[in-house]
């Protein structure tokens, strides 16, 4: 399947230059969406893992399906205050300012193997702060699944040995 006939291309959002990749296509079209989530489980069970993670929002969009699909347990990672219970933090610079991650302190147990699911791939910067967080948690990092990388940001250079599955890829576009 060509997930690119699938993918909405929006100049100039959210600012000109930019084209942004929308991904709700994909969620609109059950086939596609199916295609998607059977790919990104399988890398996640080649990967032998234990339970998948997924950042708010769009990587929650994905995440469940494939640990459903995958029979692994979903666990959300929101920013601060979305999150009931204790929770383990982790902050990260973006190219102006810095940004925080949460995640349930007993979301991921020591040795536990993890699988990050997000909707793309661009500078990296989201998915290296998962990354940490995990470790310092003492989990394991053993994939991240993306549906579109976009090859020009260089993202997979921020996220160090990682095994890492995009099903479509974008490149100086």
């Amino acid at each position: 399947m060509d997930i690119k006939e699938h993918i909405a291309s929006i100049e100039g959002f959210p600012k000109e230059g930019i084209i942004f990749r929308d991904v709700t296509p994909v969620l609109q079209d059950p086939e596609c969406l199916h295609y998607v989530t059977k790919e990104l489980a399988a890398f996640a069970e080649k990967q032998g893992a234990d339970i998948v993670l997924g950042p708010e929002a769009r990587g929650f969009m994905f995440g469940v399906p494939v640990a459903l699909e995958a029979n692994l347990p979903f666990a959300p990672v929101r920013k601060p205050g979305k999150l009931p219970r204790a929770v383990f933090t982790q902050t990260y610079d973006l190219e102006y300012g810095q940004d925080t991650l949460c995640i349930h302190t007993d979301a991921i147990k020591p040795g536990q193997k993890v699988i990050i699911v997000d909707d793309l791939l661009a500078t990296g910067g989201t998915v290296g702060a998962m990354i940490k967080m995990v470790e310092k948690m003492q989990g394991i990092v053993v994939g991240c699944a993306f549906v579109i990388e976009l090859d020009d940001l260089h993202g997979r250079d921020r996220l160090g040995n990682v095994e890492i599955c995009a099903l479509t890829h974008y490149k100086g576009e």
